[in-house]
């Protein structure tokens, strides 16, 4: 049987009278890599937020390897965040630090590595997602789009982590370049053995990395399969939404 790494359990967010999360129930096992979809403001991003224990949920269950996440203490949730790692939309770099000490950040600050022995395990990771050594000195403002959100994945996973996010991890490249960042985040998982959980609305990239699918709109889970079986199904909401069409049971406010 194939254990369950992240399960969430009738999961509730509100911020004053705007309701984010309706009732989420979600389960990803094992390695699996579980690719939740939905457009812009339905509440990706909180939910995520949620499982790092970034925000506190107003009511429900989220447990990590079988222990709450939800209201833990803050041994706890250091211990939760050791395990995890995360490619930012906007890769989130610091300007401030090389591109080598980005991807290092976490050995050093929280795997107390020391910088020589940190530097050498950075520029593996570099060259792990098709990055040459002599960029690890440069700042991040002297690499492309592309580049930087390769330096962002090799941050992501240099500590090793046992559950990746990612956020949005192909907006504002082209084509070819989503499509060998979704090569990297394929490689990059598996080697690792690694959970994944990626918020998106590029169908492309979900259909290449997830092995679920699950769409969110309004709070709730609206749909939840493979694949094959998005590409079978007879939902209104994810027919609308894979088809990029203006009618149908979504509204967009404008």
């Amino acid at each position: 049987m194939t254990e369950t790494k992240i399960k969430v359990s009738n999961l509730h967010k509100a911020f004053g009278k705007k309701v984010v999360l309706n009732g989420v129930d979600l389960e990803i096992k094992k390695g699996e890599s579980l690719v939740v979809i939905g457009g812009s403001g339905t509440g990706k991003s909180v939910l995520i937020k949620c499982i790092q224990g970034l925000l506190t949920p107003d009511s429900g269950s989220i447990l990590v390897d079988d222990r709450e996440v939800v209201g833990a203490e803050r041994s706890e949730q250091d211990a939760l965040h050791a395990k995890m790692g995360m490619l930012f939309q906007g890769g989130a770099l610091f300007d401030s630090l090389s591109v080598w000490e980005n991807v290092a950040f976490g050995l050093i600050e929280n795997q107390h590595m020391n910088k020589k022995q940190a530097k050498v395990e950075a520029i593996r990771v570099l060259r792990q997602v098709g990055l040459a050594p002599d960029v690890a000195d440069l700042s991040p403002s002297e690499l492309s789009g592309g580049m930087q959100k390769r330096v962002g994945l090799a941050r992501a996973i240099a500590t090793r982590p046992e559950i990746i996010f990612f956020d949005e991890p192909t907006t504002g490249l082209d084509p070819i370049m989503s499509d060998v960042i979704n090569e990297l985040i394929i490689e990059s998982v598996k080697g690792l053995g690694a959970t994944a959980l990626t918020i998106t609305h590029d169908m492309a990239s979900a259909r290449k990395i997830a092995d679920k699918i699950a769409m969110l709109y309004k709070g709730k889970i609206v749909w939840y399969g493979t694949v094959k079986e998005l590409d079978k199904t007879n939902n209104e909401y994810v027919k609308q939404f894979i088809n990029g069409s203006s009618q149908g049971p979504i509204k967009v406010e404008v």
